[in-house]
């Protein structure tokens, strides 16, 4: 059968762009360097968070600031040698973060967000997957009074203006919804619509897994050897060249080097995290932030996961853990961590942009090429979504979310 689209990259996102198409009838091929799921989407913190409803703004208060610039906390490390490349993207995230601007952001971030859980619903039951996840939510952590009441207060925000649920719990409560936690904490906010995932690669297995049975193919391809050919795209794969009228860039991180070789000049930029299991130990049932050291403690299959927050360096930089180390010291004060399950720990990297949201939609200057990238910590997430969205505007449907606000050319 002849290939309608080419789908670059098998993370979340560009799974489920390749599984919303083939679910349209489309013959679709998934090409990867690697097995799906095996990058971004397989470490992260598992969960689909549906009150995500704004992005993460860049740090207004400049105590934030000169923690990260001297780097005094575990969220956030960077490379010097990545600084010249990556500080003028930075400058533009500062600028989109300021509060007017940043407020149209939210809005049109918020629109996606909202239809994250029945999107993944869909994809979820056709797939088999039940299993994997949990419909309990996750909590934040607080050691301070302090820091838990200025969480309420925009939690209660958040309700209010976009209908997320969410429960506070003081520090005896939190001691009995979660006794493997071994340090009395002043409390926490528990956000009850999310859903977390034992396995994020897996579920994306899954969901490729249910793109093959509807007929999709999968191949092992490199997306730099894409070119326009004939009226449409090829690329280069182990079973051979591979051709399609239409071809989808969802590389995640990886986007920003094909984009540029194409000709286009997006502000993407790259954050790295860590993670590392601890199998052994009592625990904690549902995933938790550690808000004030930023550091999320979740249940995996694998074990207890610790993961980072955001490290700045080039991609296929040598590894430097800093965080992860510092991070487990912080995790060992919550709760009992035996030794860690790898030898190593795992490094990915999260595809962002300066203005915090997505690309979808069409090339400006391409026919039959199609962006879908830059979801920043929120990939595993808007999976489903994104690729919902994508694939109504490559067969012409009406797109049941407005895309003017992810297109390329607000660039």
């Amino acid at each position: 059968m002849p290939t309608d689209v080419l789908v670059l990259g098998a993370g979340m996102v560009g799974a489920c762009t390749a599984l919303q198409l083939a679910r349209r009838g489309h013959s679709v091929a998934l090409v990867d360097r690697q097995a799906p799921g095996r990058e971004t989407s397989y470490g992260n913190a598992g969960i689909i968070q549906r009150e995500a409803v704004e992005p993460y703004a860049f740090p207004r208060e400049w105590s934030a600031v000169f923690d990260v610039a001297f780097k005094r906390g575990i969220d956030v490390n960077y490379h010097f040698d990545a600084l010249p490349a990556v500080a003028p993207r930075l400058a533009r995230y500062w600028h989109a973060s300021t509060p007017p601007r940043y407020a149209p952001i939210a809005r049109d971030y918020s629109r996606l967000i909202e239809h994250c859980l029945t999107e993944h619903d869909v994809l979820i039951a056709e797939s088999g997957a039940s299993e994997l996840v949990r419909k309990e939510g996750y909590r934040l952590g607080f050691r301070t009074e302090a820091a838990l009441n200025t969480a309420a207060a925009r939690a209660a925000d958040l309700q209010q203006r976009y209908g997320v649920r969410h429960a506070l719990l003081d520090g005896d409560a939190l001691a009995q919804a979660e006794p493997g936690l071994h340090a009395r904490l002043a409390g926490a906010l528990h956000w009850l619509d999310p859903w977390s995932v034992s396995d994020p690669g897996a579920l994306v297995e899954r969901y490729v897994q249910r793109f093959i049975d509807l007929g999709g193919h999968v191949a092992r391809g490199d997306a730099a050897s894409l070119r326009a050919d004939g009226g449409g795209w090829l690329v280069q794969t182990a079973d051979g060249p591979l051709h399609a009228r239409h071809a989808v860039i969802a590389l995640g991180p990886w986007a920003g080097e094909l984009t540029t070789t194409l000709g286009y000049k997006l502000p993407l930029f790259v954050k790295r995290g860590y993670h590392r299991h601890y199998r052994g130990g009592p625990g904690l049932r549902l995933p938790m932030l550690d808000a004030e050291r930023g550091l999320v403690i979740a249940p995996m299959a694998a074990g207890m996961r610790i993961t980072t927050g955001a490290e700045f360096a080039r991609i296929g930089a040598p590894s430097t853990p800093v965080q992860l180390d510092k991070a487990e010291q912080a995790a060992r004060e919550l709760i009992a961590l035996p030794e860690p399950v790898e030898a190593e720990p795992w490094l990915g990297n999260r595809p962002c942009t300066v203005d915090m949201k997505p690309v979808i939609g069409p090339a400006p200057r391409h026919s039959g090429l199609w962006f879908n990238f830059g979801h920043s910590h929120q990939g595993f997430t808007l999976g489903p979504v994104s690729g919902r969205l994508l694939a109504e505007m490559i067969e012409g449907a009406e797109p049941f979310v407005d895309p003017a606000p992810y297109a390329s050319t607000r660039f």
